[in-house]
């Protein structure tokens, strides 16, 4: 379960971006972007994501928002634009499995709320 490691990764890249920063005195929400096809399972990470709160106290109390980005690729063969998963990778149009992925494999930190 990768999902743990990218959790504390999560929270040391937040605890860096906010060094510095005067008044805050906690994250209220953290929103992350998770792609369709990105190989992280969001329930894995969210199950893990309180074990960040117990390395640092800012996440204390903190609520996780995960925000699932669908899979769409373009097919190269007519250029219609197509849910990937749905079609399992395959035009529903032209049935071509050329294709070029637009979204779906994202890993973002959206946002951050503090206190």
């Amino acid at each position: 379960m990768h999902e743990l490691g990218l959790v504390f990764q999560m929270a040391k890249v937040v605890e860096e971006s906010l060094a510095g920063e005067e008044n805050i005195t906690a994250i209220d929400t953290v929103v992350v972007e998770i792609g369709e096809i990105s190989s992280v399972v969001p329930h894995y990470f969210e199950s893990c994501f309180p074990a960040a709160a117990s390395r640092c106290p800012l996440f204390e109390g903190a609520r996780l928002v995960i925000e699932k980005i669908p899979a769409v690729a373009r097919c190269k063969g007519c250029g219609t634009l197509f849910p990937v998963v749905e079609h399992e990778g395959y035009c529903p149009d032209c049935g071509s499995f050329d294709k070029d992925l637009l979204s779906g494999r994202e890993f973002n930190i959206k946002e951050v709320v503090v206190r």
